[in-house]
Order: C-alpha cells, then sequence, then structure tokens
C-alpha cells in the first residue's frame, strides 16, 4: 500500500512538470510565430522560414505556423513543398481553410486543376466576400479555357477589393488571350497605377505595344522590367523579338538565348530564334528551332506559318504544305495565306 502511494505521487508530479514544460513550449512556438509573421511581412522569407520551423519543432500540432510556412513556401517559388505542408495544416486543423485556399494555389503553380478545384468547392460558402478566393477561382477557369467564367471572378475580386494589383493584371491577361487589346491595356495600366513596377504588367503593354508595332514604347517597357530583374525570361525574350524587327538581329539572338537559358521550355524563345536563323539565311537551323517549339505543344503566334515558310526556303514543298495545314487548324494567319498561295 505504501509503495502504491509513492508511486501515485511520482507519477502526478511527473504529469505536472510534462504539463509545465508542453506550457511553456506551446509559449515560445507562439512567440517564434509571432517574430515568423513579422519577418514574412517584411519578404524575408528565409528568416521567416526558419523561425516557424522553430515554432513547429516547439509545438507539432501548431497549424497556424504550418499554414503560414507554406505561404512563405509558396512565396520563394517552392509551391511543391508548399503543397505538402499545407496539407499538413489541414490534417492538423481539417476547420482551417485559409489552408486549402493557399494550397489551391499552390495547386495551381503544380498544374494539379483537379485537387485545385476541390480545395476551392470545400471553402467556397465560407469565402463568399473574400477577394483573394474570387482571384485563385478565376486563375483556376482561366487555366481551365473559361475565359467568360474567369472574367466573372476577377470583376467580382476587383469589386471586393479595388486596389487588387494582381486581379487586374491576370484579368488583363484573359482579355489579351480573346483579342481585347483596348480592354486588356486598360488593366494593364490600372496595375501599374497601383504598383509602378509590376512586372507582368510591364510586359503585357510591351507584347501590345510589339502588335501595334510601336517598337520604341515596347523596348521602353521591356527594359523597365529587366533593369529590375535583368534575367527575367519574359522581357529578354521579348525584347529580343523586337531588336530582330528593328535591324539588330545579333543582339536578339543573344537576349533569346539568355532567355532560354533561365526558361528552357518557352515556346516563343525557340520560335524567335528560328525567326533569327531563317533571316541569317539558315533554314536547317531554323527548323530545328521551330520543331522544338512545335514539341513544346503551347500555342505560340505565327509558329506553323514561319515553321513551314522554312521547308518552302528549302524548295521542301511537301513539308511546308503539311505544316500549313497544321497551323490553319490552329487559325495560323501565315499558314493560312501560305497555303491557299503555295499548295494544291
Amino acid at each position: 500500500m505504501v509503495i502504491s502511494i509513492k508511486l501515485n505521487k511520482i507519477l502526478i508530479l511527473l504529469a505536472l512538470i510534462i504539463s509545465s514544460c508542453s506550457s511553456q513550449d506551446k509559449k515560445d512556438a507562439a512567440d517564434f510565430f509571432l517574430k515568423g509573421n513579422q519577418a514574412l511581412n517584411q519578404k524575408n522569407y528565409a528568416e521567416a522560414l526558419r523561425l516557424y520551423d522553430e515554432a513547429i519543432a516547439k509545438n507539432a500540432d501548431f497549424s497556424d505556423a504550418y499554414l503560414n510556412k507554406g505561404i512563405t513556401l509558396l512565396k520563394m517559388g517552392m509551391p511543391n513543398d508548399a503543397y505538402e505542408i499545407l496539407t499538413e495544416a489541414i490534417k492538423i486543423d481539417p476547420t482551417l481553410t485559409q489552408a486549402n485556399l493557399v494550397r489551391a494555389e499552390s495547386g495551381l503553380d503544380l498544374g494539379r486543376l483537379r485537387e485545385a478545384k476541390q480545395d476551392l468547392q470545400q471553402i467556397e460558402k465560407d469565402y463568399k466576400d473574400s477577394a483573394r478566393f474570387f482571384l485563385v477561382r478565376g486563375n483556376l477557369l482561366g487555366a481551365e479555357g473559361n475565359a467568360s467564367l474567369a472574367l466573372a471572378d476577377y470583376d467580382r475580386s476587383i469589386q471586393l477589393q479595388k486596389l487588387n494589383v494582381e486581379a487586374y493584371v491576370n484579368r488583363g491577361a484573359i482579355y489579351y488571350g480573346l483579342k481585347n487589346l483596348k480592354s486588356a491595356k486598360e488593366d494593364f495600366q490600372n496595375a501599374l497605377a497601383l504598383n509602378p513596377a509590376q512586372p507582368q504588367a510591364l510586359n503585357n503593354l510591351g507584347l501590345i505595344a510589339t502588335k501595334e508595332r510601336n517598337w520604341k514604347s515596347a523596348l521602353s517597357y521591356f527594359d523597365k522590367v529587366l533593369s529590375v530583374t535583368p534575367d527575367d525570361a519574359y522581357s529578354l525574350n521579348n525584347k529580343g523579338y523586337v531588336l530582330l524587327q528593328t535591324g539588330s538581329p545579333d543582339q536578339a539572338k543573344e537576349l533569346i538565348e539568355k532567355s532560354l537559358d533561365k526558361l528552357p521550355k518557352n515556346g516563343y524563345a525557340f520560335r524567335n530564334l528560328g525567326i533569327y536563323y531563317q533571316k541569317a539565311g539558315q533554314p536547317e537551323k531554323a527548323i530545328e528551332a521551330f520543331s522544338k517549339a512545335i514539341d513544346i505543344a503551347e500555342p505560340v503566334d505565327m509558329l506553323f506559318g514561319l515553321a513551314g515558310g522554312a521547308y518552302f526556303q528549302q524548295k521542301n514543298i511537301t513539308a511546308a504544305c503539311k505544316i500549313w495545314k497544321q497551323g490553319i487548324v490552329l487559325k495560323d494567319s501565315i499558314a493560312i495565306a501560305e497555303s491557299a498561295k503555295n499548295c494544291p
């Protein structure tokens, strides 16, 4: 009996000590979490990540720390890691709907459209007045090719948050894809009014200026991006295209190749490299570059028309007509014109 009583006292004492340590650990975790939030707000992502890890080490069930770690990883361009951490946050706390929203963003970056859609459907009722929700769902609808519904969600997002730079940029991109350049330009200009250095808005206005053959204006937009981010793959390539059109082929080639070093699967960059070789009288190399662009299997303006032209330059009429006919299906204006003129 005496031994039993002593053991009970020891067990009670141990329980009190464990409870005390647990309480201190949770306090320490909260301190790390708050410091992590401060670092995240200051865009010191590496430090934020370290602090959230410290918080999680102190409290393995700290769902908010997992959530904010996921947000940090997404901002660091690590969507796969973000997706895994956000999944852990949801396992710990299935009611943490913000984790579903951020995981949907990660899923979009990873091309996991079905999973992103499931996340958004699960939280839709809780986010009726969330500008971020409609932005992310608009992005999903755009990725699925549903332009009209995407535009409606971007409209709603902007209604809920007038200073929504990302929604203006993404809505403008939809308008650009629909060839509504007037509305696209207005959206990109609205984005720049809110953030004059917004790179996608600057780059896209450069593309519109390029379509309008306003070469000087186009170069100005691309240079503004490159002055801040010298290795921006899209602006490097787009500036290269303008230089091809304005008589600076060697400089253009250098920029296009830099773009491909940064982003190897860019169909537009391979198309532009093909244009360079075509202008240089090297149809074999042009065909090689055009073929790489076609293999990427993404829509690229004028690609099939130009590729057919390279075969035609080699007097390979059969191959030229074959590729032009492919271009007709894709509504490639050059392919349509050249096929009508040169093919039986």
